[in-house]
């Protein structure tokens, strides 16, 4: 087990944050770069990504992470991602689909196979970020979409659950509260509570277990309700026995 102070964690990520604008200054988007004009921005918002160290503007930026299109997305993200990782970790970043949808950013730059410098200045950020979110008590972002983004960033669950895991405080524990009352009805669904880009049957499975196993006495020492103590218990039963139990709240799936 493990107790992190929030000044120790908040330093982590100013360093993490710091590291990312060092290791990423002066990147560009290819020079011959480009988007449509009619969807995406003008010639004037596209000459701004081969400009170095400029900061866009917020709406921008959004655009920018968003575009599913550049032909070079890594060397787009490489560009944005000092400012990008800043207003993420500041809450500024908003998505009518949730997180994600900046985790499928993230992902969608390969930034796993950057070279080594790069890639573990990427890792290091959503490590400490999801680390301070954790010991935040009113987080910019609610952990359970924190948890998504990195989940989705990295293509696992697995890294984030065993920081969870080891980080316990009352805090932590109740990030993990909110994050059961906001995913319990599509997890007895046997649905994961976000579209994944990839594995979502894996990673639910894995969520579910892993929730089965540690939330329930976390949750008694917060006092939570005994209906949310039950919905993580129906998480570990199945078939009928699940669909019968008295305490199934009553939906239908």
């Amino acid at each position: 087990m493990m107790n992190l102070d929030r000044p120790r964690a908040r330093l982590r990520l100013d360093t993490a944050l710091d590291d990312l604008a060092s290791t990423f200054r002066g990147m560009l988007a290819r020079p011959d770069e480009h988007n449509c004009e009619c969807h995406w921005g003008s010639a004037e918002d596209l000459a701004q990504l081969k400009v170095a160290d400029t900061e866009l503007d917020p709406d921008l930026l959004q655009r920018t992470w968003q575009a599913v299109d550049w032909s070079d997305h890594s060397s787009v993200l490489r560009r944005i991602l000092p400012q990008f990782a800043t207003a993420i970790a500041s809450g500024l970043i908003k998505s009518h689909f949730r997180m994600e949808e900046v985790g499928r950013s993230f992902a969608r730059g390969r930034w796993q196979q950057w070279p080594a410098e790069q890639a573990a200045a990427v890792d290091e950020f959503l490590q400490a970020w999801w680390v301070h979110t954790l010991t935040d008590p009113d987080p910019g972002v609610p952990a359970y979409e924190v948890l998504v983004l990195c989940a989705e960033a990295s293509g696992t669950v697995s890294p984030w659950l065993r920081t969870w895991e080891v980080l316990t405080d009352p805090v932590a524990d109740q990030h993990l509260a909110e994050a059961v009352g906001h995913w319990g009805d599509d997890l007895l669904g046997d649905r994961l509570p976000w579209h994944a880009r990839e594995d979502e049957e894996e990673m639910r499975v894995e969520l579910t277990v892993w929730l089965v196993h540690h939330a329930p006495a976390r949750l008694r020492g917060l006092g939570v309700s005994e209906e949310l103590l039950h919905r993580v218990r129906l998480l570990g039963v199945t078939g009928l026995d699940r669909w019968e139990d008295p305490h199934w709240p009553g939906h239908r799936y």
